[in-house]
């Protein structure tokens, strides 16, 4: 069975609450489910992680590699415009695939989120999709081997 960590960042446990019209109004809780749900024919066991905290991304990271996961979605919220040390955290665990996701479509918003420094450093991009671009990414690092 393939081991994969969805990390999510900054404000991302506000899912539900903040800004319906851009991220909807399912809660965080009730994301993770749904995901969950989505998953479970993979075959992958998914595990979950939200912090606020940058710090606490970045450990989470090294974490997955030393529990020798096999792949991570992460959605670093506000951080992937600037979070060099997310970036450099996702290069320090390679080979370990990361696909980073966004909810919504960063690439229509303000001018400051259609720039991802953490993208880079990634396997692969998703953003736009809502939700269900979690479930995407985890069958994108199953399919292609990369998880």
């Amino acid at each position: 069975m393939k081991k994969i960590m969805i990390v999510n960042g900054v404000n991302l446990n506000m899912l539900g609450i903040r800004e319906k019209d851009i991220y909807g109004t399912m809660d965080y809780a009730g994301m993770c489910k749904y995901i969950e749900d989505k998953c479970k024919d993979t075959g992958a066991e998914l595990s979950f992680y939200q912090s606020n905290c940058e710090g606490a991304l970045v450990d989470c990271l090294h974490k997955c590699y030393f529990d020798k996961f096999d792949g991570i979605v992460i959605n670093p919220g506000a951080y992937t415009h600037y979070s060099y040390a997310l970036f450099d955290a996702i290069k320090a665990i390679a080979p370990l695939p990361v696909v980073e996701v966004h909810i919504s479509k960063i690439d229509e918003r303000e001018a400051f989120r259609r720039v991802s420094v953490t993208a880079p450093a990634c396997v692969g991009q998703i953003v736009g999709k809502g939700i269900d671009g979690y479930v995407e990414a985890v069958e994108m690092l199953l399919k292609n081997n990369k998880a």
